[in-house]
């Protein structure tokens, strides 16, 4: 397991440069600058912007500076945001996202277990179909859509709840819901899929032939392998809602890192899409690791050498 792991953190520094690579190339290759706008600068001045940012040096000159400044986990100053570090930008926007985040899927990972072992135990009820009926509305649903609904009924219809503004539990609702309900309605469907396959299993039988009563049989060996897929979707799925989710955050107002990111791309900022990429890349190969590792823990079949 410890080879295994090693293997898997050693990948993750050439995966990330490669998807930076990858990325500043996209940048360089669209169309416009950081600086363009609908006035042409006069060239004198753009000269100087150039020299001044290195942008006057060869692609090749200007790719061996930025690499060996991620290397030494610098990310360099945002060229909209003066004077301020790409690492600093992050830092301070990261706990806005990661707050909205880890609370929708806690509670999407709640409700969706809940509603898709539930659906499985009582396959073709009545509850079955209502819930795998409310998965697929909350599939079909964007969240681009769904915000602005939850503002429409509780914020400017019932009053009940603030519409968009960052402070207090009464402001995290909205969002967190509006967040949650698509990975809720995954976990839920996953969740029912892989325990009718589970409580189907060999393994299963001999349990309940041994004696064991269903409690214990649903909860020590079914949930076990049941939860497999919905550890699976956990990885990128728990990567993507730390980093922010760029429509949540505009709807409601959230000064996370989806919201900047946006803005970066917009501002052709190149260190801070940079910064966040290769950030949002770690992060995802880092859960993705874990899942991994935690599929050990709840198959006793699979092993790593």
């Amino acid at each position: 397991m410890l080879s295994f792991i090693l293997r898997r953190l050693l990948i993750i520094i050439p995966m990330a440069l490669l998807v930076v690579t990858v990325t500043w190339g996209l940048i360089r290759i669209a169309p416009g600058n950081f600086y363009s706008s609908e006035k042409k600068l006069p060239a004198a001045v753009e000269a100087n912007i150039q020299k001044k940012y290195g942008l006057d040096k060869p692609w090749y000159q200007q790719y061996g500076i930025m690499m060996l400044n991620i290397l030494k986990l610098d990310f360099g100053d945002s060229l909209k945001y003066q004077g301020q570090s790409v690492n600093e930008i992050i830092r301070r926007h990261l706990p806005y996202s990661a707050t909205v985040g880890i609370l929708a899927y806690l509670l999407a990972l709640a409700i969706g277990l809940t509603a898709g072992i539930i659906a499985a135990l009582k396959q073709n009820s009545a509850f079955d179909y209502g819930s795998m009926a409310l998965a697929m509305l909350g599939l079909s649903l964007p969240n681009f859509v769904l915000g602005p609904i939850l503002v429409l009924a509780f914020a400017l219809g019932l009053y009940i709840l603030p519409p968009a503004r960052w402070g207090g539990i009464s402001s995290l609702i909205l969002p967190v819901i509006t967040l949650a309900a698509i990975y809720m309605a995954y976990i839920a469907r996953l969740t029912r899929a892989g325990m009718l396959e589970v409580m189907r299993s060999d393994y299963i039988r001999t349990a309940r032939a041994k004696g064991l009563d269903e409690k214990t049989v649903l909860l020590k060996h079914g949930l076990r392998g049941g939860i497999i897929p919905v550890v699976s979707f956990t990885g990128p799925a728990l990567a993507s809602l730390l980093a922010g989710t760029v429509v949540v955050e505009k709807v409601f107002a959230i000064p996370g890192l989806g919201n900047i990111f946006i803005q970066a791309v917009l501002n052709r900022d190149e260190p801070l899409i940079l910064g966040i990429v290769a950030f949002l890349s770690i992060l995802i190969m880092i859960f993705n690791l874990a899942v991994d590792i935690s599929y050990g823990f709840l198959d006793p079949r699979i092993r790593y050498e």
